[in-house]
This record gives structure tokens, C-alpha cells and sequence, in this order.
């Protein structure tokens, strides 16, 4: 899914490049997107899923993901596993084996972060990088829509806390094997104050690079991570030669 402005075709294309250069067989790329302008002829570029009521604070966040549970998403689509990719991440290694990991499963991320427990310590998927089965589940975007105020005020204040109570509660969520999706800043950039000499190692087995928050991966490719003040000293990245190699 692409919406904003925050970015911009290239980001799109770059992953459809790296898709298909890590995916034996066909394969199709499907962008939601609010502005097809500047995108890859093949990939296949549709309006943003349907979100009626959803305040505008939410529909412009993460929240938006929940329209792909909606039970009419697409017809073509209907029944079929989907792979979800964020748009700005960085595809490293072979993607197949995403595909048959748990058949049937709601399978994603695990959140690296330590804040990524739902109460009573239930795990969270970090839905950066997720397979689901399009229509599967539709009661999240139901039960979304229906009231997407309170259940953010009252429930859940992130989307993949919702996903994962739901789909979890059901005994039907399971987590990539550890080292397949690597955080970049969790799993990969070097500990203060080592990141000032020491580059971003990339593990052979990580097989995709998530950039969640910042930097985006041209801004770590150029060695740039933005910030003021006395945040430069600690939020610093040399600039990163494996970004420029898989990003192209």
C-alpha cells in the first residue's frame, strides 16, 4: 500500500525489482495507492480498499492495513494467499519460502521491540512483512469500521496489536523463523557508539531488511539519519553499501 506523499513511486518500484529478483516463478505485485503516477507498468496498480468512517487521523497511519481484511477486497484476489510487504523495506535474500511457511496460517513478523507483548504476554506480529489469505477474517475490518474511535481510545493503539489479538485468540498466528526479517535498527545497526566506526552488518540469512521509523533506506544508503541537536550524537549511521546493492 502507498498513500502521502512520504513516498514516492521509486520506493514502489524498487521493491517490485527486488520481488521479482527473489521469487522463483510468477509472481504479482498488487499496489493500493491513492497516486499510480511514476509507477512499473507491471505492477498492478489499484485505488485504496474501501474505509468508510474512519477518522482522518487513523485512516492516514498503519490503520489503513485493516482494509485488506475487508471480505470484498477483489475478486481475482478472493481466497488467495497474499504476501505483504511495506514499501520501504529492503529485500536481501530468496522470498520463497514465505510462501509455504505454515500453510494456512496467519503468518508475520514477530515485533523485535520490547514493547511488543499484548497483556498477558501474547506476542505481537509486527506487520511489516505478513502472509494472510485475502477475505480470511473479515470481523477486523467489521469490527474496525464500526467503531474505529473507541476501539483506538478504548483498545488497541496500534493495528498489529488488533490483528494479532484477534487472529491469535483463534490459535491461527504464527512468526517467521527468527532472522528472516531483520529491524534495522533493532537487529542490525551497531550498539552507541560503535555505529560511528563499525558498518551495518547484513546477516546471511536475513532475507529482508525492515526499516520501520527512521532512517528510510536511502537515507541510510547515503549515511544520513535525520535528527537535531544533541539526537545527532547518538542517531548515526555510516552509510550503508548493502542498501545500494539490494535496493536498485
Amino acid at each position: 500500500m502507498k498513500w502521502g506523499k512520504r513516498y514516492g513511486p521509486e520506493y514502489v518500484n524498487r521493491l517490485w525489482r527486488g520481488v521479482r529478483r527473489h521469487t522463483t516463478g510468477d509472481v504479482r505485485l498488487v499496489c493500493f495507492t491513492d497516486d499510480n503516477t511514476g509507477i512499473d507498468k507491471a505492477v498492478d496498480c489499484r485505488a485504496l480498499p474501501a474505509f468508510p468512517g474512519v477518522p482522518e487521523h487513523l485512516s492516514v497511519k498503519p490503520w489503513k492495513k485493516l482494509s485488506l481484511w475487508q471480505a470484498k477486497l477483489a475478486k481475482d484476489l478472493d481466497g488467495r494467499d497474499a504476501l505483504f510487504l511495506d514499501v520501504d523495506l529492503v529485500l536481501t535474500g530468496s522470498l520463497d519460502a514465505f510462501w509455504d511457511y505454515e500453510p494456512g496460517m496467519y503468518c508475520v513478523w514477530e515485533n523485535p521491540t520490547k514493547e511488543g507483548k499484548l497483556a498477558g504476554g501474547q506476542p505481537i506480529g509486527n506487520t511489516s512483512v505478513f502472509r494472510f489469505k485475502v477475505g480470511s477474517h473479515p470481523e477486523i475490518y467489521d469490527r474496525f469500521v464500526a467503531d474505529p474511535e473507541g476501539l483506538y481510545r478504548n483498545e488497541f493503539r496500534i493495528e498489529q496489536e488488533f490483528i494479532s489479538a484477534v487472529v491469535g485468540a483463534k490459535g491461527e498466528q504464527r512468526f517467521w523463523p527468527k532472522g528472516w526479517c531483520c529491524s534495522f535498527k533493532e537487529d542490525l545497526l551497531p550498539a552507541w557508539p560503535m555505529r560511528w566506526w563499525v558498518d551495518v552488518p547484513l546477516p546471511q540469512d536475513c532475507r529482508v531488511a525492515v526499516f520501520h521509523g527512521k532512517p528510510d533506506p536511502d537515507e541510510a544508503m547515503a549515511g544520513q539519519w535525520p535528527a537535531k541537536g544533541w539526537k545527532k550524537l547518538y542517531k548515526h549511521v555510516r552509510p550503508v553499501k548493502w542498501v545500494a546493492e539490494n535496493w536498485g
